[in-house]
């Protein structure tokens, strides 16, 4: 494979697709994490007939025994892992308008079991567990992949694009994302690691939606910036096509 191995999950289809496409673009080998099996298979020919160097692990974000499996695989092919693009996410029940799943005076104990599973806790324990062959990097990046509608103060602020876009159990996981990106940065801020999180913007896919006003082609631009920061590049930031969004 080339100099660089970055590994997407949900690379199988959208934004992670997308940004596995522009990574081999950018000179990088790709190893797509994907859930289906037979969408991970039909991703990766579509990579390869684009001419990628790429492989497929089948992976479940929520499995501790896939996050192993994927340590063994790039500890036992490459050694290390150079890039990593907590890419899968949930949002279980859509974007506002949304039924009570989604509100804070209503929202069931399961659902937000459930996305704060996908879309938390099973980043950091992913993270956590290739954190020893990213070290290994000479300059390994981190990049989770998060939403304005994390935004605490942008929530807080009438009159901001997102003020009444109201989604509680998403939002507050990519919050949750959020703090993770600050405090690994901050642990990290000494070696050769940098750590941020990417909005990707309101994108036309499968979550989404149609109405959504960017194109695919455009959602992967943020993630493969900072997946590819030069050294002086920063880290613990959270940005949106190279621009710096408020927390």
């Amino acid at each position: 494979m080339s100099s660089k191995i970055a590994f997407v999950t949900g690379g199988n289809r959208g934004i992670g697709f997308q940004t596995a496409l522009d990574l081999h673009n950018a000179g990088v080998a790709v190893v797509i994490g994907s859930r289906d099996p037979k969408q991970g298979e039909q991703a990766l020919h579509e990579l390869r007939q684009a001419g990628a160097t790429a492989e497929m692990l089948p992976f479940d974000v929520t499995d501790a025994s896939h996050h192993k499996a994927a340590f063994d695989y790039f500890n036992s092919r490459h050694g290390r892992l150079d890039i990593l693009v907590n890419n899968a996410g949930i949002a279980a029940g859509g974007f506002p308008p949304v039924g009570a799943e989604h509100t804070a005076c209503e929202a069931p104990s399961d659902v937000l079991r459930k996305v704060f599973e996908t879309n938390f806790f099973a980043q950091v324990a992913l993270t956590q567990t290739l954190l020893p062959l990213l070290k290994k990097s000479p300059a390994a990046r981190i990049v989770n992949l998060s939403s304005i509608l994390g935004s605490l103060k942008l929530h807080a602020e009438p009159g901001s694009p997102i003020y009444d876009a109201k989604s509680f159990a998403y939002d507050a996981s990519k919050t949750a994302l959020n703090a993770f990106t600050i405090h690994l940065a901050y642990e990290l801020r000494n070696s050769n690691i940098k750590v941020n999180s990417a909005h990707p913007g309101w994108v036309k896919t499968d979550m989404g939606g149609e109405q959504a006003p960017m194109e695919l082609a455009d959602g992967s631009k943020t993630s493969v910036a900072l997946a590819t920061l030069p050294d002086d590049g920063p880290t613990g930031g959270f940005f949106h096509m190279g621009k710096p969004l408020p927390w």
